[in-house]
């Protein structure tokens, strides 16, 4: 169980299924981002939804600007989105239309999906860290692999390069959360 929190779970390989006490049930699957906020209190459970194929997932967590909410629970598929090779805002306290509601004002995530020798401009904000799910990529001058991340402060537009068929989620946020 959890309280006063907001979670965002990506799927990245198979599929992933829901529970919580809100009764909300339902399977995530790659492309679908969901947003669950914990509020006053919730208690949720995820497992693989398949017996034979493997799932693999990332889940952020992210401190709200406001506590004591009633619990919620987001989804939104942004598939047709991410095949345009483009940085997708997925989840966004900033405003973004066409994404999940994000309970903390300053933070938004994003992904990219890139095709190899694609390319993406990471956001201009004061923090930003960049997560590469899968693939390889160069940011900046920095090759990183599955599993690599950067965080960066004050760094201005930096470029990301695609150096094989890679993901990579991104959170930008005006505040420093690790204070």
């Amino acid at each position: 169980s959890h309280r006063d929190m907001e979670i965002v779970t990506w799927v990245l390989e198979g599929e992933l299924e829901h529970h919580d006490s809100t009764g909300t049930d339902g399977v995530i699957y790659v492309g679908l981002a969901q947003r669950m906020s914990a509020g006053t209190g919730i208690v949720h459970s995820e497992m693989n939804h398949s017996r034979v194929e493997p799932v693999h997932f990332v889940q952020m967590w992210v401190v709200p600007d406001t506590s004591g909410l009633e619990p919620g629970y987001e989804q939104l598929d942004v598939n047709d989105r991410l095949d345009r090779g483009e940085l997708v805002v997925v989840a966004s306290g900033r405003g973004h239309d066409d994404a999940l509601r994000l309970g903390q004002r300053g933070a938004s995530m994003a992904v990219a999906r890139l095709a190899t020798g694609q390319k993406v401009t990471l956001p201009d904000s004061p923090f930003v860290h960049a997560f590469v799910a899968r693939g390889r990529m160069v940011v900046g001058d920095e090759e990183l692999h599955a599993g690599d991340a950067v965080r960066l402060t004050d760094a201005g537009s930096v470029e990301v390069i695609a150096k094989e068929p890679s993901e990579m989620i991104v959170w930008d946020t005006d505040t420093d959360a690790h204070r």
